[in-house]
């Protein structure tokens, strides 16, 4: 995760097709990985926000299309950046480093990338995010999330998709 060493001059990319902006309130499975981005903006469990947080301006939500009122209303009260999957380019406008992407692979379409524990219709075709990735420059850090096959036999398909994103990311 971002550490204070960029202060203000670190960008968030987070690719999610969830924004993860509920509390433990608003969250009725109490699941930290739905808090994320809201703890690092400073309002999230105590112990799990960071001791600098991040401005609203520092985060950018993308792919994103899911989500219950509460997130899109914390969202629109921050102002926080946020493009769905119809505008997901227009994330690479004024982006610039450092940067540190957070890829949940449940962006993807299901149709394309179904080994995600939270699928939403209507996502990103992989090579389209891959090509995406590609396009970010000055990346510190850097996770790929939320791949859940159900046995042990992954999909060489998918399996290709998250190493050609690894590869995007590394580059």
């Amino acid at each position: 995760m971002p550490t204070p060493r960029y202060g203000g001059a670190l960008t968030v990319l987070w690719i999610d097709a969830h924004p993860d902006v509920y509390t433990p309130q608003t969250l009725p499975s109490g699941a930290f990985h739905g808090m994320v981005v809201r703890a690092l903006l400073g309002d999230g469990p105590v112990g799990l926000t960071l001791e600098q947080p991040l401005a609203p301006q520092q985060a950018i939500v993308a792919g994103e299309r899911a989500g219950d009122v509460s997130e899109h209303e914390y969202l629109a009260k921050t102002g926080l950046r946020r493009y769905g999957v119809d505008d997901l380019e227009r994330v690479l406008d004024g982006l610039c480093g450092p940067v540190y992407m957070h890829v949940d692979l449940d962006v993807l379409d299901p149709a394309a990338f179904g080994a995600t524990c939270y699928p939403e219709p209507n996502g990103v075709q992989p090579q389209r995010l891959v090509d995406l990735v590609s396009q970010v420059n000055d990346i510190i850090g850097a996770a790929i999330t939320e791949h859940a096959p159900s046995s042990d036999d992954v999909n060489p398909g998918e399996a290709g998709t998250v190493r050609r994103l690894g590869a995007a990311l590394m580059r």
